[in-house]
């Protein structure tokens, strides 16, 4: 991890609390082990190896350590972010509700920067946030991934997105996978494949006329 030619990205990690964001990023092994903790603004910060057809790339992934709960982050958490992952929970209304604000906070620091939207916790079988309801990356140009963080589920997607979108390499891929916590949930492969064709066909379709942010 000493290299230094290794291009590193700060990647900020946002979302209500309990939707999965440490967990998430505890899943990678490497970062687990390199992670360091910033107590001036509170937050675990962990370097995220990835190896690519272009060579290696660190994705410096900034985690809340609860002070979301709080009522947001402060501008510190920000600063410098080149990438994000606004993250909510698949099972819980209330946090994909509060998508909008969490973009909103982190544009007005980081203008212009690649986003991923997650809706995590996708093996649990009682799905509140259902695909057609999955707009607001559509109105915003983010891409959307559904995600499982205790089984892997689409795990390296998100950075491979944003890899791509920052190296300006559309045909950048990873090349062997990171090391990962064994999954402690498994996701129905079937479902997975339902979720996956139900937000193709919803892509599809023209958005809902509303004026609001939801």
């Amino acid at each position: 991890m000493a290299d230094a030619n290794i291009p590193k990205f700060k990647l900020v990690l946002v979302g209500d609390g309990g939707t999965g964001k440490t967990t998430f990023v505890k899943r990678h092994l490497s970062g687990e082990f390199e992670k360091k903790y910033i107590a001036t603004i509170g937050v675990e910060v962990h370097p995220l190896l990835f190896t690519t057809n272009k060579g290696k790339i660190v994705f410096n992934t900034w985690d809340t350590a609860g002070q979301e709960k709080f009522g947001g982050l402060r501008d510190g958490y920000y600063i410098q972010g080149q990438c994000a992952i606004i993250m909510f929970d698949v099972t819980s209304r209330i946090t994909y509700k509060n998508v909008p604000n969490w973009h909103r906070d982190l544009v007005r620091v980081c203008e212009n920067i690649p986003i991923v939207l997650c809706g995590n916790k996708v093996d649990i079988k009682e799905r509140k946030v259902k695909a057609k309801t999955i707009t607001f990356h559509r109105k915003k140009n983010l891409q959307y991934y559904d995600i499982s963080a205790k089984s892997n589920y689409n795990f390296e997607k998100p950075f491979l997105w944003l890899a791509r979108k920052l190296t300006g390499e559309a045909d950048l891929d990873f090349v062997e996978a990171p090391a990962l916590q064994p999954p402690e949930v498994t996701v129905d492969q079937n479902l997975m494949m339902q979720y996956n064709q139900e937000m193709a066909d919803v892509a599809a379709m023209p958005l809902p006329e509303e004026d609001d942010d939801l």
